[in-house]
């Protein structure tokens, strides 16, 4: 069984190539590079011993998309990661993010329907939720307002996918919306690599703590939370890439309820990012050049998620802990900076 998986390279994608692979399938990878880099293959290969296919396009390139769809018209399944995600970069390049999220999507939609099986995972966001009413999040909260434009355009996708599948009744489709995916995989062969300045809090944290960042900036301090920072659902990587292969198989052996669903992916616990700093310098006993300065534009207090839908429906829950997530940052970080 041939599956796609755009954005392959980058750092949820390149852990969900590990874990098809692992389960038997064959990946085809499509990275423009933006936020990668071509090493990522090596890595994937290293855990898995097989190389998956890779095709380094564009998917904002139309006609780069139809001939790709032309020469692999028998996948069976598309993963969706490709896309920018920082928020404060949204908030600063609204166009690029509408541009880079939303063209690539219909571009892909349009060449799904041509294919046999239209089996189509998307990577969505919390920030879907805007700044919810009610903690922890459930898939019934309403879909609020965008704090950002990357924000706006998980929301957007959603609704292009769902109206999509309402014509297509062949089409089946899930968006996974994911809460703050950190960490790396055991092996240290892939991990969190941003290109530039770092705009998660976890890879800043590490490459603050290896020397490569004078300070860690904590954004805010006077949130209404236990110590003033903002709170989240720090999920390991590893954990939510094996929610997708699980999200695949409940469409390719057609368990899905209706053509298109939607699940949270988090652990549902939250924490706050001074926690997260805490257990940082729990697992790798070094002290963090910290300083709280002022709130970032698009930031919600808190987000965590309520995760019974996917326990329950996808047979999916995490395994690994906040501590387990640092710790491989740790290691992975340690690795990159000695090569």
């Amino acid at each position: 069984m041939k599956i796609l998986v755009t954005g392959g390279l980058g750092f949820i994608g390149s852990h969900t190539v590990v874990e098809l692979q692992n389960e038997g399938y064959e990946v085809v990878i499509i990275d423009n590079l933006s936020n990668s880099t071509i090493d990522v293959l090596d890595g994937i290969t290293a855990i898995t011993n097989k190389k998956p296919i890779f095709e380094k396009l564009d998917l904002k390139v139309k006609s780069d998309v139809q001939d790709f769809f032309k020469r692999h018209n028998d996948i069976v399944g598309t993963i969706h990661f490709a896309a920018n995600k920082a928020v404060g970069e949204s908030v600063a390049e609204p166009l690029m993010y509408y541009e880079n999220n939303i063209t690539t999507l219909i571009y892909l939609l349009q060449e799904l329907k041509g294919l046999s099986q239209k089996n189509f995972i998307f990577s969505s966001s919390c920030t879907v939720y805007g700044q919810a009413d009610e903690l922890p999040i459930t898939e019934n909260a309403p879909v609020k307002p965008a704090e950002s434009p990357y924000g706006n355009t998980k929301q957007i996708g959603e609704e292009i996918i769902r109206d999509t599948c309402r014509v297509n009744g062949d089409i089946k489709a899930i968006a996974l919306r994911y809460f703050n995916p950190i960490g790396a995989h055991e092996s240290t062969e892939i991990g969190e690599l941003p290109l530039g300045v770092p705009q998660n809090l976890v890879p800043y944290i590490t490459q603050t703590a290896i020397g490569m960042r004078e300070q860690l900036s904590v954004f805010g301090g006077d949130y209404l939370t236990s110590d003033g920072t903002c709170v989240r659902d720090y999920i390991h990587v590893v954990d939510l890439a094996k929610a997708h292969v699980l999200a695949l198989q409940r469409l390719l052996n057609v368990k899905n309820d209706s053509n298109y669903e939607f699940f949270n992916l988090g652990t549902g616990t939250g924490s706050t990012v001074l926690e997260a700093v805490q257990s940082f310098e729990r697992v790798s006993g070094k002290a963090l050049n910290y300083k709280i300065v002022d709130r970032r534009e698009g930031d919600v207090t808190a987000a965590y998620a309520e995760t019974s839908k996917a326990n329950n429906v996808l047979g999916w829950k995490t395994e690994l802990t906040l501590d387990d997530a640092m710790s491989a940052a740790w290691k992975w970080e340690q690795k990159i900076r000695t090569k």
